[in-house]
């Protein structure tokens, strides 16, 4: 897919959400997925704000998403206020992580721990503060599921090259609504340079060599979550 055809594809989801009716928010704090919206209970006790949550979209949910998703903690480490999760939009549920990449993820620091795969749903796009497809066809499949979520996603590689030229401080939000209104003018050299291969089927040292791309951009997504630390608003 070109550059001109994704942005028209962009531009054809955004125009079919206004026409499907979606609310617009009026002016003033705003609200959504890992933003309070800063109205308290009755009784005057303050609110905790909802944590920020980044969702890593692949295929299975198998091997990109549950490296993406167990990374990023293992390098945010103890952040308050950030939920990582991961789903498929092929995946099937299931009770325990891939054998091979539990043992990619295990060399290189992460936890496997508790993870079962899942299948992407409109819930989960809907819910996520900011949304991470491995290849560009998760992150459509996800706009797909909820057209009103398009600036929240992003292929992972795109989102951090973005957020990356941002010199501003800011908020997660923040980050993630600079990086929306970016996308189109700072493009990658080829669109598919913005995807993360499959490395199903592929020897091991094929998904090795996946697995450290993926702590790569993990590492850096963690130091741009993480300098959303320091300002007003938290995670």
């Amino acid at each position: 897919m070109t550059r001109e055809a994704e942005a028209a594809e962009y531009a054809a989801a955004a125009r079919s959400t206004t026409e499907a009716g979606a609310s617009v928010a009026p002016a003033g704090p705003a609200t959504g997925p890992g933003r309070s919206s800063g109205a308290g209970p009755a009784d005057g006790r303050s609110v905790a704000p909802a944590p920020f949550t980044v969702l890593f979209v692949c295929t299975g949910n198998a091997y990109r998403s549950p490296l993406a998703e167990r990374l990023l903690t293992a390098r945010l480490g103890p952040v308050a206020g950030v939920r990582v999760g991961s789903a498929g939009t092929e995946a099937v549920r299931g009770d325990r992580m891939d054998r091979a990449t539990r043992s990619v993820l295990t060399d290189l620091g992460g936890d496997a721990d508790g993870f079962r795969p899942r299948p992407l749903t409109a819930d989960l796009v809907a819910n996520a503060s900011l949304v991470l497809g491995l290849e560009r066809r998760h992150r459509e499949a996800a706009v797909r599921l909820v057209p009103v979520a398009l600036r929240r996603c992003f292929t992972l590689k795109e989102f951090v090259r973005l957020a990356e030229g941002e010199a501003e401080s800011g908020t997660a939000l923040d980050i993630v609504a600079r990086a929306a209104a970016r996308r189109g003018t700072v493009s990658a050299p080829r669109p598919a340079d913005d995807d993360i291969p499959d490395p199903w089927g592929e020897p091991y040292d094929v998904l090795r060599h996946c697995g450290e791309g993926i702590d790569g951009l993990a590492v850096r997504l963690a130091a741009l979550l993480r300098s959303g630390l320091g300002s007003a608003a938290p995670l």
